[in-house]
């Protein structure tokens, strides 16, 4: 898989380093209960399609970044800087 960073242009995936869905989560309140906590803090979606994660250019200039991707094909839609993407 192929990387376009927007700092550095096209680069191999192994460049960069996974960090996880680029979601915003809910915090559960206090007293919400085990089961609550155990979804916010261990369980994630794991979908086959579309995706939007955030990657971390480990081997090149150290960008935090936005990838639209598809895990099914490997093919990247779209990299945004991260504190450009919208939220």
């Amino acid at each position: 898989m192929r990387i376009a960073c927007p700092n550095c242009g096209d680069r191999d995936r192994r460049e960069f380093y996974y960090q996880g869905h680029a979601v915003v989560l809910s915090r559960p309140s206090r007293d919400a209960g085990d089961q609550a906590w155990n979804d916010y803090l261990h369980n994630r979606d794991n979908p086959a399609g579309m995706t939007r994660d955030v990657w971390y250019h480990e081997g090149g200039c150290g960008a935090w970044l936005v990838v639209e991707r598809n895990t099914l094909t490997h093919t990247v839609q779209d990299v945004t800087l991260a504190e450009k993407a919208p939220r």
